[in-house]
């Protein structure tokens, strides 16, 4: 008997400049591609060459996104089977959705457009930061967070890791954090993004992503999803539905996704799209699982070969 999989998608932050190109190289990941340029309005392997337009969280959202979804036509083509469950990072779990069948490719990709474009837009009028502490917990980010927080917005915004979390919030809050983790001898990483992502200065952009959802369907899922805002398997097509609107709001709680596709069965774990950081996540998660990223067709077709 072989091994069951889990397929993870990589969110924000994974981007790069060309990250589109790999896909072209099979028939299926060039199919993603070209429909999900049709809906967006613009090239999308083109997009990926423009510095201006990899800048803007309008346009990586969705390039990401159909990154991913080629990532994973892909290895359905090359005959992957036995899928134990699927879950993505953030903006990954839309790609993630897509491959549970619980939305269309066409669908994600309006939501997202959607959602990219309040995001930003909520980045603009509320200006935030994130910043990712390393070696630390949980419970421990978040005291440095109550020490530090005053009448600002400070949060653990991603639970990435028993070694990894990501704080969000007010810039002036994450210069305090980041400098009593520097005090207290604890790494902390400014990250690149347009905002506070998944903290209450994300609120306004939970409108626009509730309206476009009244007009998509979204279905049972064909297989298990682990999903961001609880960690845990989502069956119901109504409660995804839920959880979709508030993500942009809510923790992603990555590690508790993880173990809960560990607990299913899943003993080998696909990073499907752009780069490797769920992948290295993973070697702290659950270390004794084999986990590899599948950044091209050549990737994919030997991580479902077993070679």
């Amino acid at each position: 008997m072989g091994p069951r999989f889990a397929v993870l998608f990589p969110g924000q932050g994974s981007q790069a400049k060309g990250m589109a190109d790999v896909w072209l190289e099979h028939p299926a990941g060039l199919s993603v591609l070209d429909r999900s340029s049709v809906v967006l309005g613009r090239d999308v392997v083109a997009g990926c060459h423009d510095e201006a337009a990899m800048a803007t969280t309008a346009f990586v959202q969705p390039a990401l996104l159909a990154c991913g979804v080629a990532a994973w036509d892909v290895l359905l083509a090359e005959g992957l089977r036995d899928v134990a469950g699927v879950a993505g990072h953030s903006l990954g779990e839309f790609a993630a959705l897509v491959a549970c069948g619980a939305l269309s490719l066409p669908d994600a990709l309006a939501l997202v457009i959607v959602r990219g474009e309040a995001m930003q837009r909520a980045g603009e009028d509320h200006p935030g930061a994130m910043t990712a502490l390393l070696a630390l917990g949980t419970e421990d980010a978040e005291a440095l967070c109550d020490e530090v927080r005053g009448a600002d917005v400070l949060v653990v915004a991603n639970e990435n890791s028993p070694a990894q979390v990501v704080a969000s919030g007010d810039v002036a809050a994450i210069e305090r954090l980041e400098a009593l983790a520097k005090e207290r001898k604890t790494r902390a990483i400014r990250l690149q993004v347009a905002g506070a992502f998944h903290s209450e200065l994300m609120r306004q952009a939970v409108q626009p992503v509730l309206d476009a959802l009244a007009d998509t369907e979204v279905r049972d899922p064909s297989f298990p999803i682990a999903v961001n805002v609880t960690g845990a398997f989502v069956s119901d097509g109504t409660r995804l539905r839920e959880l979709i609107g508030c993500q942009v709001v809510s923790p992603v709680r990555w590690e508790t996704s993880v173990r809960t596709l560990a607990a299913a069965g899943a003993s080998r774990f696909l990073e499907a799209g752009t780069g490797d950081v769920l992948t290295r996540l993973m070697k702290r998660i659950v270390p004794e699982a084999e986990a590899s990223a599948v950044g091209s067709p050549e990737m994919a077709a030997a991580a479902v070969n077993g070679r």
